[in-house]
């Protein structure tokens, strides 16, 4: 049974003004997200200078391409990403690369784009190479 008298007016209020918060917190990481938002950075799209062959992680690559529905479950498990991080921005796709077996598997989800793709063929070959 619910108590509908109010003998916490300011415990009530601190809940919706939270609440609220939360709300709008949402609003702006949904808006300006770029991993699950499907909006690319345009950092994506400048030009870099690829690592010198001697410095990559893998000079010659056995590359597999899986497309999984699960795709950002999968992802954020496989690089040790948060659960909370995970669900704000869920990854879109990744690369798991094995050094010894010179093989490197890219994972996207059944939609993807050209650019999230070369983006995981550049982790293949010179790991992690984010800044």
């Amino acid at each position: 049974m619910m108590n509908l008298t109010n003998k916490d007016p300011v415990g009530v209020t601190k809940r919706l003004a939270m609440m609220g918060l939360l709300c709008l917190f949402t609003v702006f990481l949904t808006g300006c997200q770029t991993m699950g938002g499907g909006v690319i950075p345009s950092a994506e799209y400048e030009k870099f200078t690829p690592k010198p062959t001697d410095k990559r992680i893998m000079k010659e690559v056995n590359l597999r391409w899986e497309v999984r529905d699960d795709v950002a479950q999968y992802c954020a498990k496989s690089i040790g990403m948060g659960r909370e991080q995970a669900y704000i921005t869920p990854p879109v796709a990744c690369a798991v690369w094995h050094v010894q077996r010179q093989e490197c598997v890219i994972v996207t989800g059944k939609e993807t784009s050209h650019v999230a793709l070369g983006h995981e063929v550049r982790h293949c070959f010179e790991g992690h190479f984010h800044k």
